[in-house]
């Protein structure tokens, strides 16, 4: 388990102050934060790609068609 040190002020030390007046530790918090952060990145990557995607006529097409394709299949 790595060991971080880090001064915050401004709207992080606001930040903190919010994630922690419920009583959750700052350990926690911090912790949370980096985790949740991480998810946002992806979740940002996964909605850029797909933008990407919707943008191109030959992804859009490839998407319909596999919409198609799947349209009567039953998922139970």
């Amino acid at each position: 388990m790595a060991i971080v040190n880090v001064r915050i002020s401004g709207e992080a030390e606001r930040a903190l102050q919010q994630l922690t007046a419920d009583g959750t530790s700052t350990s926690e918090a911090v912790r949370r934060a980096l985790i949740e952060a991480v998810a946002l990145r992806r979740r940002r990557a996964m909605l850029d790609d797909a933008r990407l995607a919707m943008a191109d006529p030959a992804d859009r097409e490839a998407i319909r068609a596999a919409m198609q394709e799947w349209a009567d299949v039953d998922p139970w």
